[in-house]
């Protein structure tokens, strides 16, 4: 099964939790069904991305990204690569990447958390969002992707990132 494949298998798959995800969730099948290279950086009508939401429940915390080009705080991500077989390896590589936890991060159950549809300077991005639950003791090591990289309580994050990670946090909350 190829990576367009399987992103398409996991759209039609997941239950969108809110109106505006259903949108969305029909609006990303649609850009699979009219773009084959829909999953790849060059397409320029946009493309699939995969995100994960580091999170460490024990302690009640989140660890975000302050993104080099963007200048905000994120949850970790970015595009697919030829390697990632699945949707899901795609987010689960972001997150050891950018986090620098290289061994214990696993995904939340269930499949994706969110989807969210962003313009980037270079092109629209959707974004198939899950949360990668950290081990016990994990520790962190900034990339050179990010300008920084900080646990923040689940309570401080509406105060430094945008709302769609804001929402990403709630919902990973309730899943939890």
């Amino acid at each position: 099964m190829s990576l367009h494949e399987d992103a398409a298998r996991v759209l039609k798959e997941w239950p969108a939790h809110a109106p505006d995800q259903e949108q969305l969730r029909l609006a990303y099948l649609d850009h699979l069904a009219a773009y084959p290279d829909g999953m790849w950086k060059p397409c320029g009508d946009g493309h699939i991305t995969a995100s994960a939401l580091v999170v460490d429940p024990s302690h009640g915390r989140v660890l975000l990204t302050l993104h080099k080009k963007l200048r905000m705080w994120l949850q970790m991500g970015g595009h697919c690569e030829p390697e990632d077989a699945t949707l899901a390896d795609a987010a689960l590589r972001e997150a050891r990447e950018e986090s620098g936890i290289a061994r214990g991060l696993t995904l939340l159950p269930g499949g994706p958390v969110r989807l969210d549809r962003h313009h980037t300077p270079c092109a629209w991005h959707l974004d198939v969002q899950y949360a990668a639950l950290a081990p016990e003791g994990a520790t962190e090591a900034i990339s050179d992707e990010s300008l920084d990289l900080r646990w923040f309580p689940y309570d401080e994050v509406p105060g430094v990132a945008d709302e769609s990670v804001v929402r990403l946090v709630e919902r990973t909350r309730a899943l939890l």
